[in-house]
């Protein structure tokens, strides 16, 4: 059996428990009691979280093993640093452990307690410069939602902390079981770490449900013909007031917003799969991987091989 360990303090990120529940599924999933988890806190007894709720901790000491620990954050790192006691606990337990994961801010605990010197990690994306900046010989990586560096794992924050423990699952008990469990959670899929925190679909963001459902439909048609008339009479619009109420809700042309998650959608692709080019580029509504390099050097500054190779280096740890 595997033992996790998730180290809480006072005014923890509440969210941090919910990833649990992948451990929980990934046993209902193997029909066997793969992983057994744990809440600690140094002083063992009632913990209360970020929002308030409570939750009933053991006693962390030396005598407290796990093969896995998971660390979390609080909602601001800034406010807070770590006692001397936690980071003891923190460096004492990840050497006894296989491996450790710093969920979100977590991240934080893990440097002050020295255990990011020289690693490949992340953090949510608004403390990545502070992180980088107080722990320099750490090599913050702010556009990754999850990042496995052996033994240390990282994720950007608390949703891609699901990710995150997803990808443990599949390490130890394969690419089978992770996608059953992802699919017993409803999530959408299984992310690989390469994926980007940002979204265009997150920044584009209407207020009607009409400019909503076109969002949605050139989302699941990108290969499809996405033009503004198009687009409008799926929403049962004219041309002219779907064009002008696309950019007062948005503040970008409907040609824009296409432009944008199609290329989101490119990368994503490129970076989690070995496709060819010219199928993403068919895929994703370019006319052709020459239109497809084409904007990606002048949206992104880089091209879509360039992207490729840097993924493939991530993933094999160079």
């Amino acid at each position: 059996m595997h033992r996790i360990g998730y180290f809480l303090t006072e005014g923890f990120q509440v969210m941090a428990l919910g990833t649990q529940s992948v451990f929980e599924f990934a046993n209902v999933v193997a029909k066997e009691q793969v992983y057994r988890v744990t809440n600690y806190s140094l002083p063992g007894g009632v913990i209360t979280s970020s929002i308030g709720a409570s939750v009933y901790t053991e006693q962390a000491n030396s005598d407290s093993q796990a093969d896995t620990w998971m660390v979390s954050g609080i909602v601001d790192p800034l406010a807070r640093d770590s006692t001397d006691d936690e980071l003891a606990f923190v460096r004492a337990a990840a050497g006894r452990a296989q491996r450790v994961g710093g969920m979100c801010t977590g991240a934080f605990v893990l440097a002050e307690a020295g255990l990011l010197e020289g690693r490949r990690v992340t953090t949510h994306w608004a403390y990545a410069a502070v992180l980088k900046e107080r722990f320099p010989n750490t090599h913050v990586e702010p556009d990754r939602i999850f990042i496995d560096d052996g033994a240390i794992w990282t994720s950007a924050g608390l949703s891609s902390a699901m990710d995150l423990v997803l990808g443990m699952v599949e390490k130890d008990l394969g690419h089978e079981i992770a996608n059953k469990v992802a699919r017993v959670l409803v999530m959408y899929h299984r992310r690989s770490g390469g994926q980007s925190q940002h979204s265009e679909m997150l920044k584009i963001a209407p207020k009607s449900d009409r400019i909503q459902v076109a969002l949605e439909h050139a989302r699941a048609h990108l290969s499809s013909d996405l033009s503004s008339d198009v687009l409008a009479k799926i929403v049962h619009l004219s041309e002219r007031q779907f064009r002008r109420i696309f950019l007062l809700e948005t503040g970008l042309s409907p040609a824009k917003a296409v432009e944008q998650l199609r290329l989101e959608t490119a990368r994503n692709m490129i970076q989690r799969g070995h496709h060819p080019l010219e199928i993403i580029a068919r895929e994703t509504g370019f006319r052709d991987r020459r239109h497809l390099r084409e904007v990606f050097i002048r949206k992104l500054g880089i091209s879509p091989q360039s992207i490729r190779r840097d993924a493939r280096q991530g993933d094999s740890g160079e």
